[in-house]
Formats: C-alpha cells, sequence, structure tokens
C-alpha cells in the first residue's frame, strides 16, 4: 500500500492556492506552516494517515457512520486539522468529507486502508456535522 506523504501534499499547492486562495482557512494555513520543516508535514500528513486507517479498522469491526466510535474518530479528524493546518469548523469538515468521496485522487488515497474507507468517513463526517 502507498502510504500518502508530504510530497504529494505538496504537488497539489498549485490547485488548492487557486480554489480556496482567498479563505480565512487558506491564510492561516500560511501562518500555520510557514515555519513548519518537511518533517512537520510529514507527521501531520501521517496523522491523517492514521486516523483513516483507524476509520478503515471500525468499518471494518462492523460500526456504523453514526456509531460513537465512528463520530470519535470524526472528531479527532477535525482536532488533527486544526492543530495542524488552519481552523476546521463544521462547515469546512462537511466539505472536506463530500471531497473526499467525489474527488477520486482522495478516494484512492482513503481507499488504500479498505475498500469503502472514504465513504464511510464521508458518511460520518455528514452525520457528525449534522448533529445539533
Amino acid at each position: 500500500m502507498k502510504k500518502p506523504d508530504s510530497c504529494e501534499f505538496e504537488k497539489y499547492k498549485s490547485e488548492v492556492r487557486e480554489k480556496w486562495g482567498g479563505t480565512e482557512a487558506y491564510r492561516e494555513y500560511g501562518e500555520k506552516s510557514q515555519n513548519n520543516s518537511s518533517e512537520q508535514l510529514q507527521n501531520a500528513v501521517d496523522g491523517l494517515n492514521e486516523i483513516f486507517r483507524e476509520f478503515a479498522l471500525c468499518m471494518k469491526n462492523g460500526h456504523t457512520p453514526n456509531s460513537s466510535d465512528a463520530q470519535a474518530l470524526t472528531w479527532k479528524l477535525q482536532n488533527h486539522i486544526t492543530a495542524n493546518f488552519y481552523t476546521c469548523t463544521k462547515q469546512i469538515l462537511a466539505g472536506l468529507g463530500q471531497m473526499y468521496v467525489a474527488d477520486p485522487r482522495f478516494r484512492a488515497n482513503i481507499d488504500q486502508h479498505e475498500p469503502g474507507t472514504a465513504e464511510f468517513a464521508g458518511a460520518a463526517i455528514r452525520a457528525y456535522c449534522t448533529e445539533e
């Protein structure tokens, strides 16, 4: 299994800038990451990868996307993004969840853990973001 790495993350910088360059989250990411080493970026990417591995295990263990285990992982994902990249509001997280399923690149990377993981994580994120 090919593990997503910081080099792959860097390949999409211009696409990210084009789509979200004018947002507060993009500005915050620039401030947070300007002094990060490549090792720090790799650690952040590895953390995301680990969370998606946990989503795959959660799914394989028969949990539903709205189970307490899946919801705890969604909370963990949101907090990891906030700690390492930008403030991940529920609105932003909902958009990421849609992108994880709709963008074949994200889906392929996430589904490396187990086919269907991207869909499972996306459904867990939907449930998390719609609860009051």
